[in-house]
């Protein structure tokens, strides 16, 4: 018989640098789950990509256990990290922070494309390349 579920949350949290301290004890604590078996679980899982900042998937069934699914870090993450910037523009349709190239939209296309609601890869590169436009960046043709 399966479990039942309690709860299931959606956070955000720098791969491998998860601690009990806020924002995550604070939004596990009520649900009564040992935050720090959470967080030791999440940095061995994520060690390798030290300080993406990486959605989890959390199920906390009744018995106060835990199950969690990694997704891949959003799509404006990824394409900051590719330019090397801080953030997107704030006129995006006016001021642009950088140049993304076909590579690099290919890249991020094989990183994001388990999340993606599209197998196709051009459609795939439609949606990457539709992100970087909003934050201000160009892309090469």
């Amino acid at each position: 018989m399966a479990k039942e579920i309690n709860v299931v949350l959606k956070i955000t949290i720098p791969a491998g640098k998860a601690t009990p301290a806020p924002p995550i004890g604070p939004t596990l604590a009520p649900y009564g789950i040992s935050t720090q078996d959470f967080c030791m679980q999440f940095n061995e899982k994520t060690k390798e990509d030290n300080g993406i900042l990486t959605p989890v998937l959390l199920t906390i069934y009744e018995d106060r256990s835990f199950s969690f699914i990694l997704k891949t870090p959003p799509t404006s993450e990824l394409i900051r990290r590719a330019l090397g910037i801080k953030k997107g523009s704030g006129q995006p349709n006016l001021t642009k922070v950088g140049t993304l190239t076909k590579a690099q939209v290919k890249e991020i296309v094989k990183i994001k494309e388990p999340d993606l609601n599209t197998t196709d890869f051009e459609q795939a590169a439609k949606i990457i390349e539709g992100t970087a436009r909003q934050m201000g960046v160009e892309v090469e043709k």
